[in-house]
């Protein structure tokens, strides 16, 4: 059994999220108070009471789903998990990405918390509300996604922000952009092309002012090698260089999450268990259309931790 752990991005924060695991686990626990510490604010509040649409705010989902995929990771190494010696790879979809290096050790998790506050900040202020947008555009291929994406630009911005599963293409860009995408990817053949509830144009070139402050943030935090290789997003390949994980983190903000990519490569690599750490079962879902062969499992409660440590230990 080869595992790769991977890491949820936004969309999959909901109200309770990890409460479960802090009232089981003191271990748990510790990482809510140690974001709470970080960030000044009872971010735990929120997450386990809401309301939601202040859980929803860019800049305190990312935090949040980081702290609940790291206190499912403090458990398991509470259990006896060792990542280097069970675990080949990690991957994280978009913030995820961050989870991912906290998870393997290349960053603390107070550090991840600001980092992950400055970047929804960032990514919220880099575009005025209601200039950008986003939206899903199913049952197209990649190639054709990013090509009606092109035709709908005209002079504004208009690209493929996330490459999730087999015909499941995330668009961003400007408002009007978008809104021709949905138009023209119907015109094509989609499936469904609809408009998603999200507050600004993420992984788009709209995010420039975003990667900027990134830049500077993680010109100032300690970035250490992880344990294991991290597939990085814009690459879909593994990396482990604290350098060269600075440059992929800033280029992410504006680039496309090759997700698809990321867990072909996985599954030709030899990996053949997909554990998705944290909230939600988002990517376990892209793992079953993207690596049918592979077995996928999510990791959130504490069913969850006990039925993986007994698969690892098996």
């Amino acid at each position: 059994m080869t595992i790769a752990f991977t890491f949820p991005g936004q969309g999959s924060q909901g109200v309770g999220m990890g409460k479960a695991l802090a009232d089981a686990f003191p271990e748990a626990k510790a990482v809510f108070d140690e974001v709470d510490e970080a960030l000044g604010q009872k971010l735990s509040d929120v997450m386990w009471t809401g309301p939601e649409e202040t859980l929803t705010l860019t800049a305190n989902a990312q935090p949040a789903l980081m702290a609940v995929s790291l206190a499912a990771m403090r458990v398991l190494e509470a259990r006896g998990l060792d990542l280097a010696g069970s675990v080949s790879f990690v991957a994280g979809h978009s913030l995820g990405e961050y989870s991912a290096l906290a998870a393997a050790g290349s960053l603390d998790i107070a550090t991840a918390a600001k980092l992950l506050r400055v970047r929804g900040d960032a990514m919220q202020n880099a575009v005025p509300v209601g200039q950008g947008a986003m939206a899903a555009l199913l049952g197209l291929e990649f190639d054709v996604a990013v090509e009606v994406a092109e035709a709908a630009a005209q002079g504004e911005v208009c690209q493929a922000a996330n490459d999730n599963a087999p015909g499941q293409v995330v668009v961003s860009g400007h408002l009007a952009a978008v809104e021709r995408a949905v138009e023209i990817a119907k015109a094509k053949g989609a499936r469904r092309a609809v408009m998603l509830p999200v507050s600004a144009p993420f992984h788009c070139s709209l995010m420039g002012p975003a990667a900027e402050k990134m830049a500077e943030a993680l010109a100032n935090a300690e970035i250490r090698s992880p344990a294991v290789p991290l597939v990085a997003n814009v690459l879909a390949r593994p990396i482990t260089d604290a350098n060269e994980i600075r440059d992929r983190l800033v280029q992410q903000v504006t680039g496309t999450v090759r997700w698809r990519e990321s867990i072909t490569w996985l599954a030709e690599n030899g990996v053949d268990t997909f554990v998705e750490i944290g909230t939600g079962k988002v990517l376990t879902g892209m793992v079953k259309r993207i690596a049918k062969e592979a077995t996928g499992m999510a990791v959130n409660s504490p069913e969850d931790i006990d039925s993986l440590m007994e698969k690892i230990s098996g």
